[in-house]
């Protein structure tokens, strides 16, 4: 699991000021019509479709607005055609990023990255750099309330997750990537509401990060990455204490 890097940055963004949600609200779009315009119209048809309809949806999207991007995506409006895109490369302390992008103009997105990459004193690697660092999981994350270790343990086992850590007051549970819609079909029918509910790259080692000034620099490119447009997600395999991601977000 990815421990701090990866749950401890969820709740971190989950409190962001509303002046975000413009942009997260496009980046959602965006998600929801490649995902249309690839597999079709219809959720239940479409697997990357439906989690990125639930994706929206836990954003509190409207209906409209979620309707509107799936026309966009099966033709029935005119939409630009967004390709998938990923982007590998390392931050400063060699803490390693996956850089994951919705685009309709690569020749505008890779020099920005680039760029940013750049400017953060790290560097854009070529294909396959840094992708077999991480692995794709089912990711689920929950406040953990009045549940005790042991319960949320349990817990795991009943609906198959593979894997349960715990961060302060968060539970996540992970599983393959293939299970997630049996992971979450299973945590539903219990009545449990996630935090956060995806398809993720989780490292499958973590680097430490001990110096506080190369941890600031590793969270500006995240943040500086995250704001692009285009870029849907960032993963990174750094390992760094709570208590800094807080403080230096």
């Amino acid at each position: 699991m990815a421990g701090h890097s990866h749950s401890a940055n969820i709740a971190r963004r989950k409190g962001a000021v509303d002046a975000k949600r413009g942009k997260t609200f496009s980046k959602l779009s965006r998600a929801i019509i490649s995902a249309a315009r690839q597999g079709g119209g219809d959720p239940d048809q479409n697997l990357k479709l439906k989690y990125a309809v639930d994706k929206a949806r836990a954003a509190n999207m409207s209906k409209d607005t979620i309707e509107r991007a799936i026309a966009r995506g099966t033709g029935t409006k005119d939409g630009d055609a967004f390709v998938e895109v990923v982007y590998e490369g390392y931050a400063p302390g060699g803490i390693a990023l996956l850089v994951q992008c919705l685009t309709d103009n690569r020749h505008r997105t890779a020099p920005d990255v680039k760029l940013l990459f750049d400017r953060a004193g790290g560097a854009l690697g070529a294909p396959g750099s840094v992708a077999f660092l991480f692995q794709l999981r089912s990711i689920f994350v929950f406040d953990r309330g009045p549940k005790s270790e042991d319960q949320w343990t349990e817990l795991a086992l009943e609906v198959g997750a593979d894997d349960i850590e715990f961060e302060g007051e968060l539970a996540v549970l992970s599983g393959p990537a293939t299970d997630f819609p049996a992971l979450k079909k299973s945590l539903d029918q219990r009545g449990l509401a996630a935090r956060s509910a995806e398809l993720a790259y989780i490292p499958q080692n973590k680097v430490a990060v001990t110096n506080k000034d190369v941890a600031a620099g590793v969270l500006r490119l995240v943040e500086s990455l995250e704001d692009n447009e285009d870029v849907q997600n960032v993963y990174a395999n750094y390992d760094m204490p709570a208590e800094w991601i807080e403080e230096l977000a």
